[in-house]
């Protein structure tokens, strides 16, 4: 989603230009090459601890061998509710997973057609390495694929309000806002 503040302009490492490349430039460039290499798959059982610590990431109220737990049976293809739901991940060369997305269908959800079940975007999350690589924007695609694979014509998701951040990248790959909303409880 993001590009690692500080990187190397291409340009820097240009014969024509007369600049001599730095040795942050080349590290720059090989880490570049490293996101150029990133497979986008469907997350398979043994990724669970290095997902679980992506989620702790995203959601770090849960810890990661809480998530760890959780993933056990979605991983092996045991989906918790009655609907469908899948999780990308992003692996690098080496087997190194730094990104997920968490889709699942759903119902309904708002400003979405109520006669159709939508993609769901529950979790995206790309590690700030590799942030600006359009990393966020391929573990999207890959939901937005299996959404529709699924019969959706519509994703939804959420956010924080607060979240700036997630607000931002949502709208720059499409998304609108629908609704915001203020939540109460009550105990009685």
């Amino acid at each position: 989603m993001r590009r690692t503040r500080g990187q190397t302009p291409p340009t820097a490492l240009v014969p024509e230009v007369g600049l001599r490349p730095t040795t942050s430039a080349i590290e720059n460039v090989a880490d570049m090459l490293k996101f150029m290499k990133v497979q986008i798959r469907q997350a398979k059982p043994t990724d669970r601890d290095q997902l679980a610590r992506l989620r702790e990431a995203l959601w770090p109220e849960t810890s990661a061998s809480e998530h760890a737990r959780e993933l056990e049976p979605i991983l092996s293809g045991e989906t918790p509710g009655i609907m469908p739901l899948a999780n990308f991940v992003a692996e690098t060369a080496d087997g190194r997973l730094f990104g997920f997305a968490e889709v699942d269908l759903r119902s309904h959800a708002d400003g979405c057609n109520p006669t159709r079940p939508v993609g769901y975007l529950e979790g995206w999350y790309v590690a700030e390495e590799g942030r600006h690589e359009g990393i966020g924007r391929r573990l999207l695609s890959a939901a937005e694929d299996w959404a529709r694979s699924n019969g959706c014509v519509e994703m939804a998701s959420d956010t924080w309000i607060d979240n700036e951040l997630s607000q931002t990248c949502h709208e720059a790959l499409g998304f609108e806002v629908v609704d915001r909303c203020v939540h109460y409880r009550k105990a009685l």
